[in-house]
């Protein structure tokens, strides 16, 4: 490792996150791909926990003040710096602009943590690269025209969905300062994005999964269709994850079925889906593990029959992209069930690599029904997935598309 600070400062929510190992998968391959980077992180870690992947990252990570309160002299010394830079006013009058349509307290910190970052980042840094396209591409943003410098993103699924129009048409337009390029992980969210710029090249870059770092397959036995039906999911405990048409779902399951249900994750709902268990009758049926290190959720998948994840479309338009959660599934054999919502679809094909049921409980309720009386073509369909996972959902070629868009940015002229 050299001293000398590298050329890509990578901006990130927070690090390290546990639900967020496509981004430390990522970050791990890139530098195995020999690109240099420091990460920038607007949040500082919540998780008790971690994933022995994010201790195989050597670069560097700094935090940014995650509230400007937080550090008033460390804010106050950047925004002097920062109004010396010979892009600062063209930022400055930019981000009054987004003020002006966003009134909030978080576009007023976006600006003060895009100050620090223009401020502190080391005079190599010929680029800046951000995870999701809502705030950590606002901050990058600021800051790159503060300093002059090209930035890019990684769109994933919450930051497409519910960022406004507006923004997004500006952050991928040539004439407003947007990124020089964007990668987003499904063909449903590179449309969509690819519809609003005017500029910008969006690629699509599945995140893959490197197999290298799962153990292989078990050589499962078919169930039998009188076994214990023993399911698992993981996942935020958010709406979009659709945990709560999930357990309706298995209320309305016939009572000679015998079936447990284990959940890994962590999320703001936990209290009101733990009481809609116990309302429904079904919750010494199920096991809330909170969140659980890679290992844990891979030991859990190998120890299951069926995992189940109810993805749908929340209220304020949130959805998933396409689940990691699912190729992980698929890695280990397992029988998958979901729902044809946003991406999901572009991995698993229903009938052939797993089943997609919509998000009714009564639909939900029908194809776990399907999947327990039918464990031959369950165990068919895990093999198909894990296949299609080999052939099709390698992290590899991604990572080399990536790394020629980041090599390209930072040598441009």
């Amino acid at each position: 490792m050299t001293n000398t600070p590298p050329p890509l400062a990578v901006l990130v929510k927070g690090w390290p996150r546990l639900s967020e190992t496509f981004i430390a998968q990522e970050l791990v391959a890139l530098e195995r791909a020999d690109v240099l980077f420091e990460i920038w992180s607007l949040r500082h870690p919540t998780d008790k926990k971690r994933h022995p992947l994010h201790d195989r990252l050597q670069a560097r990570v700094r935090y940014l003040p995650e509230y400007l309160y937080q550090e008033p002299d460390r804010v106050w010394n950047a925004r002097i710096t920062a109004q010396k830079l010979p892009g600062y006013a063209e930022a400055y009058r930019i981000w009054r602009a987004d003020l002006r349509r966003d009134p909030t307290k978080n576009r007023i910190r976006r600006f003060g943590q895009a100050c620090v970052l223009g401020a502190e980042m080391p005079t190599e840094v010929l680029g800046l690269y951000a995870h999701f396209l809502h705030t950590p591409s606002s901050v990058a943003r600021y800051a790159a025209i503060m300093r002059g410098l090209p930035w890019s993103f990684a769109a994933h699924a919450k930051d497409i969905w519910t960022s406004p129009d507006w923004e997004l048409r500006e952050k991928l337009s040539s004439k407003t300062h947007g990124a020089i390029f964007g990668a987003t992980c499904t063909g449903f969210g590179a449309k969509h994005l690819r519809d609003l710029s005017d500029g910008t090249p969006v690629d699509l870059i599945y995140h893959g999964l490197d197999l290298s770092r799962f153990p292989a397959p078990p050589a499962r036995r078919t169930r039998s269709a009188e076994a214990p039906l023993r399911l698992m999911s993981v996942g935020r405990l958010v709406e979009k994850k659709g945990f709560d048409r999930l357990i309706d779902a298995l209320a309305l399951l016939p009572q000679d079925l015998k079936w447990h249900f284990t959940h890994i994750g962590g999320g703001g709902l936990l209290d009101l889906l733990q009481d809609q268990a116990a309302d429904a009758g079904i919750a010494d049926k199920i096991i809330w593990r909170g969140p659980c290190d890679q290992p844990e959720v891979i030991d859990a998948m190998r120890n299951s029959d069926l995992f189940v994840l109810p993805s749908r479309i929340a209220e304020d338009g949130d959805r998933d992209g396409l689940p990691n959660v699912l190729m992980e599934a698929a890695s280990q054999r397992l029988p998958i069930l979901s729902t044809a919502v946003s991406a999901i679809p572009e991995f698993i094909t229903s009938g052939t690599h797993g089943v997609l049921s919509s998000d009714e409980p009564e639909k939900l309720s029908e194809a776990l029904l399907y999947m327990a009386r039918n464990p031959e073509k369950a165990s068919e369909m895990a093999e198909a997935a894990l296949a299609r996972l080999r052939q099709d959902f390698g992290m590899d070629p991604g990572i080399q598309q990536l790394k020629t868009r980041l090599t390209s940015m930072l040598n441009a002229e």
